[in-house]
């Protein structure tokens, strides 16, 4: 069962996850002896080193199951494992997209988690147990923190509870039409807000956002987690203990004093132990859960030290801040009462420069030397933005890291790129085109179709394999990791809703829910039943390449099925849309249709002969679906996938 935050105070070990005021405002405390709290991104901090020998002696277990079930021809799992002389390193990527993002991701991951009824017979269950390393990004994020900051709950769990992810009505209306449980849900908020400024404290618009997002993701009790912190997640007995992977919230920085985004801004990530950035224009970290304290070069200027201003709604607002200008549409509303004035007490001192912010103040990383850029580190304030404002909506920066030394990424995008709210790649060639620039630092992206290519030639109707032969690599700065890039695709329910739907009922959520399983499996195993076959493939390929080992027949035919041949699409060719091949023994009928999407848009789409009306009903809530029929919706508006 989902153990509510409010049991947690109870915990004596899990006091520390939550601000010592038990408010939203941040509390004065001592400060460590000899505190020193910035360090240069020179490596890994030496808290992550720790963490990593407890979970890779979990992941390396894990990781032989999921390989064994995978009944590779003539390949002994554990035998290879003890080959190796370091564990493989497997990192989970989960896009921006509001709450199309996080639901279509929450079917993903539950479809790699043990937890999950049927995730092991018709997914990939055991994959997120064998993973070291999750990272999520705005509504991504809003995935991963949920289930973090939650004591690391399933999705199972969540979806067969009523206590969060509640998304009936927005946020700012969570009472519906009962305005009499809206307004004092927006009077705590506000309560919880003024605590922060009298506190001496800063606030911007995404103090609210990530308040209001809280009462969601963590639910009513605690008051929506308001005193919850990010930091706490090390705390809570999962992480401790190694039982989950590492997580990362990830956002932008932006200079003072501009409107400029692009990819030579300073990407941020949110740890459990730390905030920083590798990139040159930082090249800094420091410890999470001092954030707030008055520094310089990373001292106290006191012996007074600040806890719990990371509160875990304020990091989840931060990474996710574009939708500030969600708020900023009350505005134009007939919305009065509190809901109204709290906004617009914001408003009408808000340079428009700054509504899309989350500010830090004292700015923790002032007056460092590491920085090779002083913009950052010699303003009094840390400006921090939606992580995808920078097009790379997929948050593969941590994960790129040599210091991490990451095997394979399995990259989910949920994006809305085209105009039918559908990935086509973007993020892909964002961020393979940051590791030419200044802030590339030696990260490595594989080589990647254009977006021409990958409308062209229809690449986002299955999964991709990209960076498949290391030998093609080498021009790069270092070997990248091998990335599995799993797109949203529409089998069941249209999960192109539209990025700012902020509301969803039941039935609709668990439709999602269901889809992004489908998505991450090929169908519950339908579509292609060697699927967790070629996983597994991709997961011990870098390590066969660096030991000689000459990949088997079997992965070889999983290659030429998913990995990129490195063509691009010139505008010469004759563009087909391509069938999928199936290997189930079904046989589909298939006729073209119109239909319209969850946002009311219309894209062109197939469907089987068979009925689709069943296929929520079989299995657990969300877990896989045995109908055979399935939607396939285009990527773009003018190429409809013929399945």
């Amino acid at each position: 069962m989902l153990l509510p935050l409010y049991a947690l105070l109870v915990i004596a070990d899990c006091v520390a996850a939550f601000n010592p005021s038990g408010s939203y405002a941040p509390a004065n405390v001592s400060c460590p002896e000899d505190a020193s709290f910035v360090r240069p991104a020179s490596g890994i901090s030496e808290s992550e080193t720790e963490w990593l020998k407890k979970r890779h002696a979990i992941t390396d277990v894990y990781l032989a199951e999921f390989l064994d079930r995978a009944d590779l021809e003539d390949f002994d799992a554990q035998a290879f494992l003890e080959l190796l002389n370091r564990s493989i390193n497997v990192g989970l990527a989960f896009s921006g997209g509001g709450y199309r993002a996080m639901l279509n991701g929450a079917g993903q991951i539950s479809a790699l988690d043990n937890r999950t009824a049927g995730a092991d017979s018709h997914g990939l269950g055991g994959l997120l147990q064998a993973s070291t390393y999750l990272a999520g990004l705005s509504g991504g994020n809003w995935l991963t923190g949920t289930l973090a900051l939650n004591n690391w709950t399933s999705v199972e769990e969540i979806i067969s509870g009523d206590t969060i992810w509640d998304l009936e009505h927005s946020i700012i209306n969570s009472g519906g039409i009962n305005i009499f449980s809206t307004a004092p849900r927006w009077d705590d908020i506000s309560d919880a807000i003024q605590d922060k400024q009298d506190a001496g404290f800063n606030t911007s618009l995404t103090d609210i956002w990530g308040r209001a997002l809280s009462y969601q993701f963590f639910g009513e009790e605690d008051d929506g987690g308001v005193s919850l912190t990010f930091s706490g997640i090390a705390q809570f007995e999962p992480f401790p203990n190694a039982e989950m992977p590492f997580p990362f919230s990830v956002a932008v920085g932006r200079a003072p004093h501009t409107r400029i985004i692009n990819l030579n801004s300073t990407v941020f990530e949110f740890n459990p132990f730390e905030l920083g950035s590798w990139d040159p224009s930082l090249y800094s970290f420091t410890e999470l859960r001092y954030m707030g304290s008055d520094v310089s070069n990373g001292e106290p200027t006191s012996d007074i030290c600040v806890q719990g201003y990371d509160n875990g709604g304020f990091v989840l607002g931060t990474s996710s801040s574009l939708f500030n200008q969600f708020l900023l549409q009350l505005n134009t509303t007939s919305l009065t009462g509190i809901v109204y004035d709290l906004i617009h007490s914001f408003l009408t001192n808000l340079d428009e420069d700054s509504d899309d912010v989350a500010i830090y103040h004292p700015n923790p990383f002032l007056d460092t030397s590491y920085a090779a850029l002083q913009t950052i580190v010699e303003s009094e304030y840390l400006f921090l933005v939606d992580g995808g404002e920078d097009y790379q909506n997929i948050p593969f920066a941590p994960l790129l890291q040599p210091e991490r030394d990451v095997d394979v990424i399995f990259a989910f995008d949920n994006s809305a790129d085209t105009d039918d709210n559908f990935p086509n790649g973007t993020s892909l060639s964002a961020t393979y085109d940051r590791q030419f620039g200044s802030q590339g630092n030696g990260t490595s992206f594989p080589y990647v179709p254009s977006m021409d290519t990958i409308i062209a030639y229809n690449l986002t109707e299955k999964p991709l394999f990209l960076g498949c032969n290391a030998s093609n690599l080498t021009d790069l700065g270092t070997i990248p990791p091998l990335v599995v890039y799993i797109p949203n695709i529409a089998y069941t329910t249209w999960s192109n809703t539209s990025t700012f739907k902020m509301s969803y009922d039941n039935d609709e959520r668990d439709a999602i829910i269901q889809n992004g399983f489908e998505a991450a499996t090929r169908y519950n195993l339908t579509i292609d039943e060697n699927w967790h076959k070629c996983v597994a493939c991709a997961i011990i390929h870098r390590e066969q390449e660096r030991n000689n080992i000459t990949q088997s027949d079997e992965c070889a035919e999983c290659f030429q099925e998913y990995c990129w041949n490195g063509e691009q699409y010139t505008g010469d060719e004759k563009v087909l849309a391509r069938s999928l091949n199936y290997t189930s023994s079904s046989n589909h009928e298939v006729s073209s249709i119109s239909a319209a999407g969850a946002d009311g848009s219309t894209s062109t789409a197939s469907t089987s002969s068979q009925s689709t009306s069943s296929s929520h009903n079989a299995a657990v809530s969300f877990g896989p679906s045995y109908s055979a029929g399935f939607i396939a919706v285009a990527v773009a508006p003018m190429i409809g996938l013929m399945f």
